[in-house]
């Protein structure tokens, strides 16, 4: 019995049968720690994404308009804060050269007014925002530096904010002779706008670069604008759960 099992190992086919055997056990391997990979990302980042807080609100712009009482442009715009955060527990010391958005990509349009992506306006001294067309981009970067600052597209090094706003513009003009005195959180409702007129889907992708040459990426998707800003005026929403935005390392 003992000869015709030294008889097989000693065969081609026997060495053949192992070589492919243990092949299909590394590929086997390899595509569990791929596939948790893929759903799971980066389990030890040095710096992650902590929170998303949207704010969402309406805004009437005057427009030069001699003839009548109240001329106002209306947008409705929705302001995006990223938190990004410093692992605590990584062990090793890193700093963060930038943080992009990339790739913005509208995966479902609104039925009024024109979607606008925008920066942190520059000029303005007491505004975050303006919605002009200076400041319309299509992906915006956030250097990391010792100081904050948003209106210099700057991020602290060992982690802070990234402010970005997407606006639906010239959604309508109210006009009116009437009014006393105009709330600019009533502006939709007197436009005859309702929520499911602004609703629309976004996506774009987030990369954190590190001077160590590391780069994690991840892609967010948004449902603008958020909970019902016709009615209530302004409103905001606090992210504080992201297990499914997951970051890889590119």
């Amino acid at each position: 019995m003992r000869d015709k099992i030294n008889q097989i190992i000693n065969t081609n086919q026997f060495h053949m049968f192992m070589i492919a055997f243990i092949i299909f056990i590394i590929l086997f391997i390899v595509g569990i720690i791929s596939l948790r990979y893929s759903v799971e990302g980066e389990g030890n980042m040095p710096f992650y994404l902590s929170k998303i807080s949207v704010i969402s609100m309406v805004e009437g712009t005057d427009v030069d308009d001699k003839t009548n009482k109240w001329n106002l442009s209306v947008n409705q715009n929705n302001d995006i804060y990223l938190y990004i955060k410093k692992n605590l527990n990584y062990k090793d010391t890193e700093i963060i050269e930038s943080v992009k958005l990339d790739n913005f990509i509208i995966k479902q349009g609104t039925k009024v007014g024109e979607i606008k992506l925008l920066k942190p306006d520059g000029t303005s001294e007491s505004l975050i925002f303006k919605n002009s067309s200076e400041n319309e981009v299509e992906n915006i970067e956030y250097i990391g530096s010792s100081d904050s600052s948003i209106k210099e597209l700057k991020i602290a090094n060992q982690g802070g904010l990234v402010i970005f706003r997407y606006a639906i513009n010239n959604i309508g003009n109210y006009i009116s002779n009437d009014d006393a005195e105009i709330s600019h959180s009533e502006l939709l409702k007197k436009l005859s706008i309702n929520n499911d007129d602004l609703k629309f889907k976004v996506s774009f992708d987030v990369y954190i670069n590190l001077n160590s040459g590391k780069t994690y990426k991840s892609n967010i998707d948004l449902e603008l604008p958020v909970n019902d800003v016709v009615d209530q005026g302004t409103q905001s929403v606090e992210y504080n759960n992201l297990e499914d935005i997951v970051f890889k390392r590119i």
